[in-house]
Order: structure tokens, then sequence, then C-alpha cells
């Protein structure tokens, strides 16, 4: 879905991620790579495959929006266990096959726990904000001045219900308004493939966009 924020282009994916038009730069929060390996090493059953799932859905969205940049919007490792040799080598054969795309890390609290990625990925990684035009890129969604911020962190989900179902809960685009200063924060849905999602409480002037399959949506106002 095509959007004007902060004076620009944008466009929400249904992968989760945010395409900025005006600097060709892909915005993806909460990849939270390996997360299933660390719980498996906890003794905690949980389905395998999720990190090569998230990396294709990656490249998928590089693909339909043209990105010249990707900008991780922090918690991109899950935790120390995240630096399995299984994990960094599918992480490094992604990378061989995006090897000319410039990308960036701000850091996240996981990525504070989990240590920064091998820098045979090649990524630039940086702390909180990286600006970039009108935005302030962070993890943490918290307002700066003299910038609309775009941040994760929160995992946002909505609650919907139809004639066809009861009750769904929904990734979501949770855009604050960016006309009032304290609200002028945008949140992400989480990325990653295996990620726990919160449901959000939005505040007039906010605007949702639930994900549902392929498909981005505006949720009406109340």
């Amino acid at each position: 879905m095509k959007i004007r924020l902060a004076g620009q282009d944008a466009v929400l994916h249904p992968s989760g991620a945010l395409f900025l038009a005006d600097h060709s730069a892909l915005l993806v929060a909460d990849a939270h790579v390996g997360k299933a390996v660390s719980f498996r090493r906890l003794g905690v059953p949980v389905p395998r495959g999720t990190t090569g799932e998230t990396l294709a859905r990656l490249d998928a969205a590089l693909a339909d929006t043209g990105a010249r940049q990707l900008v991780f919007l922090g918690d991109f490792l899950h935790s120390a266990r995240s630096h399995a040799p299984g994990t960094l080598a599918v992480l490094h054969a992604w990378r061989e096959r995006q090897a000319a795309l410039p990308v960036t890390l701000v850091r996240g609290n996981h990525d504070d726990r989990a240590g920064d990625p091998p820098a045979t990925l090649g990524f630039t990684i940086v702390d909180e904000p990286l600006r970039l035009g009108p935005f302030a890129l962070c993890h943490h969604p918290r307002p700066l001045a003299h910038a609309y911020v775009l941040a994760g962190h929160w995992h946002p989900c909505v609650a919907v219900s139809g004639r066809a179902f009861e009750h769904l809960r929904l990734p979501c685009f949770w855009l604050g308004d960016e006309a009032v200063p304290a609200q002028a924060v945008g949140i992400l849905p989480a990325f990653g493939s295996f990620t726990g999602m919160h449901r959000i409480a939005p505040r007039p002037g906010d605007r949702i966009f639930p994900i549902a399959g392929d498909a981005v949506r505006p949720l009406p106002g109340p």
C-alpha cells in the first residue's frame, strides 16, 4: 500500500517491511534471526527453517520494491545462541546472494545481548537514531525533536472480527500522528517468521494498517 509519510512517499509491504521511495531504502524491524535455535538449545521444541523463511520473505520484499539499501531497525539477532554455525551459514549464503546491497543495522535491545553480527556479513552497524531525510530510524519507539521516528520493538498487532470469523490478531503498521510531536512515531510489525505480537491501543490521529496474507489495508477509524 502506498501512503504519504512525513511529506514523502512510502510503501507498506505485506511482509511487514516499509519502503521509503525517496531514499530507495527498505526498513525491516525485529527479524530476530536465530530465535528458534535459541529456544531449541534451551530444550523447547520449536519449528526449524525459520531463518531461511525470514530471508526468503526479505528477498521477495527487496525484489518487489527495487530497494537499493536495507536498514534493520534493531533486533536482527535474537540472542548469543543465534551465532550457531547453522544459522550463520544460512545468513552468509543469503549475503552472497545480496552481496552488492548496502545493509545497515541500527542496534536494538536484543542486539546488545546477542552481540553484533559477524563482520563477514558486511553490515554497517550504528546506534540509534540514524537520520534519513525527515526520519529518525530507531529501534525503540519514542519521539525525537524535528524528526518522524520509524522504529520496531513493540511487534504491534490489532484484533479484528467479521462475519466469516470471530476474532483475529493481525500484525500491523502503527503510524502515529505526525502533526502531534509526542505521537510522531511509526512502529513496524515484527518481520521475523518466529516472533510474538503485542496488541496495541491506538490513539486519535493514529493510522493503523493491518496485514492479512498478501494485503495491507487501512483500519477504519473509531
